[in-house]
């Protein structure tokens, strides 16, 4: 569904070249579900605008749904669902007035944009709010009339840039339901950009990170976490039996970690399957004879991932 080469993008500000994008090679297969993660200015939606066809790249290329998005960006168009990080729909108009409207530009005849609207406003909950003016509408329900307006020509490839930015969490619960249901039901190709880790880790199936216009990881979450974070095993021992827990507590994984605990002192490793790790560790120390006062096992986050690899972390980028 989409294939890059190179894709890059600099803007002029003042004097000055910024390099937004710096060489992009990626592909999206059909049907995929895939997350554009990085911070603010990192070139995520710089991307997606190069990808939609709304921006015009510098150098490199990129096929999307198996057209050129320079030589002929309007067929690109007609073939993509794209919801941007705005509110869409016109504010004064009724909802299904908006959606007969958007299929109308698609060049679907009035029944073809009836009966997809119709179904759209069923699958996504609106049949209720079909009569009401735009501006009546709740920011959820807003983002649910983007969704629909987005597939209301049925496109294979659909576009999403941060679209649950702003909604609390059980709106974005709800939001990505509906997402995934169109997506079971057709088949829909989906890329989206997110500020949130937790969407990123739960509903895609590979994550793009994505640093200074650069990829610098694209595997699945779960790969992504145990390849680049792993899972760490903490011990909290009393001060004076620190340094005994340290030397064998040490060998049982990597990145050894000590700090100051409120019931003592806290080591933390590195290990493989932290929690089915932590029976035998506990084992081991208590029959050298060292108390452990608390123990946890924690799972990597994708913060954990970035932070890895950049050595900052993405919540950081975002502030």
């Amino acid at each position: 569904m989409i294939h890059t080469e190179s894709l890059a993008r600099t803007f002029r500000v003042g004097k000055e070249t910024v390099e937004a994008v710096r060489g992009i090679d990626l592909d999206v297969a059909e049907g995929e579900l895939v997350a554009f993660l990085g911070p603010n200015g990192a070139g995520k939606s710089t991307t997606l605008r190069m990808l939609t066809s709304l921006l015009p790249p510098t150098s490199g290329s990129a096929t999307v749904a198996g057209v050129d998005v320079v030589a002929n960006p309007a067929e690109v168009r007609r073939r993509i669902g794209y919801i941007g990080q705005k509110d869409g729909a016109g504010h004064n108009y009724r909802v299904r007035d908006e959606l007969l409207m958007q299929g109308r530009f698609y060049g679907m005849s009035r029944a073809e944009a009836a009966e997809s609207g119709e179904e759209l406003l069923r699958t996504l909950d609106l049949e209720a709010l079909r009569m009401r003016k735009v501006s009546s509408l709740s920011g959820g329900q807003k983002r649910r009339l983007d969704i629909a307006l987005g597939l209301i020509h049925a496109p294979g490839l659909l576009f999403l840039d941060e679209p649950s930015t702003g909604m609390d969490p059980q709106n974005r619960a709800n939001l990505w339901d509906h997402i995934m249901r169109i997506r079971e039901q057709r088949g829909t190709t989906i890329v989206l950009t997110t500020h949130y880790l937790d969407e990123a880790d739960a509903m895609a199936e590979r994550v793009v990170i994505i640093d200074h216009g650069r990829i610098i990881a694209d595997d699945t979450a779960e790969t992504l976490k145990a390849k680049q974070a792993g899972d760490r095993l903490t011990v909290v021992v009393r001060p004076d039996q620190a340094a005994a827990a340290r030397a064998l507590f040490g060998a049982e994984g990597s990145d050894l970690e000590e700090r100051p605990d409120d019931d003592g002192v806290a080591l933390s490793v590195r290990v493989d399957a932290a929690s089915h790790a932590m029976p035998g560790v506990l084992a081991r120390l208590r029959d050298a004879g060292l108390d452990v006062v608390a123990a946890a096992a924690r799972r990597p986050t994708l913060d954990d991932v970035f932070l890895n690899l950049t050595g900052r972390s993405l919540r950081e980028g975002e502030s």
